[in-house]
């Protein structure tokens, strides 16, 4: 039985649909990511859980119970902003201590909680400091103090690591994912960046347009798209033109080359849309596998990965491969054979 239930969510905005038919179900203690660009409709649904966007159809339900339409202090949710929104005026203790305060809790049992939070975010030594004498980091860390602090049934977390620095980010989402598995708490994390939500998240929530695209593991809506759409905007990716020429060997003509996909085809004579991930790629076909022969246009240093972009009948597919001081890549306008795996090419359709 799920934990938190999204029922045919839907969100409009005079004739626009912000949202639309959000059916979801996450279990107790699972993290799920929101990812999509801006404007897509993520944090409208999260506003919708939270309870400060009502759904203009679809019911909320959290362990059971139906939330649609109550207010946010009845949800026994906790949101963390990705504006932080500390109160200027009190001290990182008072900060984490406020939600307990409106709860009416005793004076020791709150300086209990607030001191068990900030050993839990590691910053017991900032528990007098104000807001502005603190980092960004810091801040967000604060932030989450305060929401879970009050022990809610759900977290959400709305782009919280967005105004922070790239390598802040990286040290505060391994912090998060940390706390919000020793706490088990049912967690939902919005956010643009792939690389977050494929990193954090046991689920993740693709959206497009206020649509659902996939919904899956990082791994599934990784290797296996459903949609165009998560295929272009999840990972770097090749995309192939291809023609059935027969379905029930899985051939494709790729231009006047043929290759074979594991996915399911069309008839015979339909054209179609495939996706080819660029560490998938080779530039020496291993027996069996499909083989594309092309034109070298461009070769770039990544760091430990070198990213070769091949000209394939007016096609740029791109492969990645480790850099290899042993073993330098071929020079642009050299000619090459690309290799990858039946497996590796997947159909993928326009839209969910």
């Amino acid at each position: 039985m799920s934990f938190l239930d999204l029922d045919g969510l839907r969100k409009v905005y005079g004739t626009h649909a912000v949202v639309q038919r959000f059916d979801l179900e996450v279990a107790r203690g699972e993290f799920v990511s929101f990812l999509g660009s801006s404007g897509c409709g993520k944090t409208t649904t999260l506003r919708m859980v939270a309870g400060f966007e009502t759904p203009t159809a679809g019911a909320i339900r959290i362990d059971g119970r139906d939330v649609t339409h109550l207010p946010p202090n009845q949800r026994k949710v906790g949101m963390v902003f990705q504006s932080y929104a500390l109160f200027p005026n009190m001290t990182v203790a008072q900060n984490v201590a406020f939600g307990l305060k409106v709860a009416g809790q005793p004076a020791d049992a709150i300086k209990r909680r607030v001191g068990e939070m900030l050993d839990l975010i590691k910053l017991p030594q900032l528990a007098d400091r104000f807001p502005y004498q603190m980092s960004g980091g810091q801040q967000q860390r604060v932030a989450l103090a305060r929401a879970i602090a009050t022990k809610p049934q759900i977290l959400l977390l709305d782009e919280p690591l967005s105004a922070l620095d790239a390598k802040i980010r990286v040290s505060l989402r391994d912090d998060i994912r940390t706390l919000q598995r020793e706490l088990g708490i049912t967690t939902i994390y919005v956010t643009h960046d792939q690389e977050e939500a494929l990193s954090m998240s046991d689920r993740i929530v693709v959206m497009s347009e206020g649509r659902m695209e996939q919904v899956g593991t990082p791994f599934e809506v990784y290797n296996k798209p459903a949609t165009r759409f998560v295929a272009s905007f999840v990972g770097h990716l090749n995309l192939l033109q291809g023609t059935v020429r027969d379905a029930a060997n899985g051939v494709v003509a790729v231009g006047d080359q043929m290759v074979r996909t594991g996915g399911t085809l069309g008839a015979a004579g339909t054209a179609m849309t495939l996706a080819l991930r660029p560490e998938a790629v080779t530039l020496e076909p291993r027996e069996g596998e499909n083989s594309l022969r092309g034109t070298v246009e461009d070769v770039a240093f990544l760091g430990a990965i070198v990213r070769i972009k091949v000209d394939v009948g007016g096609t740029r597919v791109s492969l990645d491969t480790f850099n290899n001081p042993a073993s330098p890549p071929p020079e642009r306008g050299s000619a090459v054979t690309l290799g990858f795996a039946r497996s590796d090419l997947q159909p993928v359709a326009d839209s969910a």
